[in-house]
């Protein structure tokens, strides 16, 4: 019989009750390191102070409204997003994956709009993630995700990971834009090199086409800049965030210049929930921590430090582990052994990671995270890599 949960995951027996900034408590008491903040969300912990009184206070005034109203949680994280970024106007969702729809009928329009409707198709990458929405498994690809739903929504073109003569071949006059993931996520954290994404900025300025940027992983402070791309010193034309910009609370956006969202006026799309007042007053509470230059300086520190302790974890077991990679707080631990099996026995050591493709562990910690947290996490699956060998024989 059917459970009362849709089974589309495979769960680990856990029941987190309570969290408490780094860590994770089991419903029997048990306490974990979160090395995976909900899959990058959770940028500032558990139960940030911060982020409860934001949350709190505004829950108590008022929860919506609809987009029917003006919304001033919603301009005020506006505002915020526009004078950090490249953008000029943002749109507020409730996931990444409606950023990704958003994006998608922004660039369709644009050139619709501009008298060149034949400029439908996007092209995206091998390896990239962008949501399970029917634009967004149409923009990874992998058979994995789009297996059983056909038809799949047309308008993607595919090229490898780093064939520069693939994506060039691929640039016909039906291109109207390129999506990537500054860091590939669920592809199994791998970062575009800068010169790459400076590339790509460059080749997009020369066909005069739009550049989008998923960035709803590896944004809002996950690499150490308050937005990925700012490493290689370009802009995009249009961005989709989400998961850390909320702090555990759904939320997400598409940051868009003044000319790329020029097509999208009133009626061509529309939110009930998104940009309510109370994941508008979480993100502008997220907003003013992440931004500051100081907490910016910090996670590069806490990055390097953790980056020098996963290090030595692979010298240690060079039989489990070949690398360690990524960008800021957004590692990848390369295995040679399942990651699926690191992964569960970082279970039973009391650590949280999460897997990820390519053979790629991923540890997405807090944000505000400690130095003995990061110790105390890298210890734990050092006896985690222990019982994944004696599970071996």
């Amino acid at each position: 019989m059917i459970p009362s949960v849709l089974p589309t995951y495979s769960r680990a027996p856990l029941h987190f009750v309570k969290g408490e900034g780094s860590w994770l408590i089991e419903a029997d008491g048990r306490r974990f390191l979160d090395m995976g903040a909900g899959i990058a969300v959770n940028a500032l912990g558990h139960a940030h102070p911060q982020l409860v009184q934001a949350l709190t206070d505004q829950a108590h005034r008022l929860w919506h409204v609809s987009n029917l109203y003006e919304i001033p949680q919603q301009q005020a994280l506006a505002d915020k997003l526009v004078a950090t970024s490249f953008a000029d106007t943002v749109f507020f969702t409730n996931s990444g994956t409606e950023s990704c729809e958003l994006a998608v009928k922004m660039v369709r329009k644009y050139w619709h709009d501009k008298g060149q409707p034949e400029k439908t198709m996007i092209l995206a990458f091998e390896g990239s993630f962008h949501g399970r929405s029917s634009a967004g498994i149409a923009a990874a690809g992998a058979e994995k995700m789009t297996k059983g739903f056909g038809p799949i929504l047309p308008g993607f073109t595919h090229v490898g990971w780093g064939d520069h003569d693939a994506l060039h071949a691929a640039l016909d006059d039906t291109v109207g834009a390129i999506l990537i993931e500054p860091v590939q996520g669920e592809g199994g954290i791998r970062p575009l090199p800068d010169q790459c994404l400076k590339g790509l900025r460059a080749l997009c300025d020369e066909k005069g086409i739009l550049l989008v940027l998923d960035e709803v992983q590896c944004g809002v402070a996950r690499t150490g800049r308050l937005f990925a791309h700012e490493w290689a010193g370009v802009a995009p034309d249009i961005m989709m965030v989400a998961k850390g910009i909320g702090g555990g609370f759904p939320l997400g956006a598409v940051l868009a210049t003044e000319e790329a969202a020029s097509g999208m006026t009133a009626g061509t799309h529309g939110s009930t929930y998104g940009g309510n007042p109370l994941a508008c007053a979480v993100g502008c509470a997220v907003m003013d921590i992440v931004s500051d230059p100081a907490f910016l300086d910090t996670v590069n520190a806490r990055a390097g430090f953790l980056r020098q302790k996963l290090e030595g974890l692979v010298s240690s077991h060079p039989d489990l582990f070949e690398e360690v990679r990524g960008a800021g707080l957004m590692i990848g631990l390369k295995c040679k052994v399942a990651p699926a099996d690191v992964v569960k026995a970082g279970y039973e050591c009391g650590v949280i990671t999460v897997p990820a493709a390519d053979h790629v562990v991923r540890l997405l910690p807090p944000l505000n995270i400690s130095e003995d947290e990061i110790s105390e996490a890298v210890n734990r699956l050092d006896f985690a890599a222990d019982v994944v060998r004696e599970a071996m024989g």
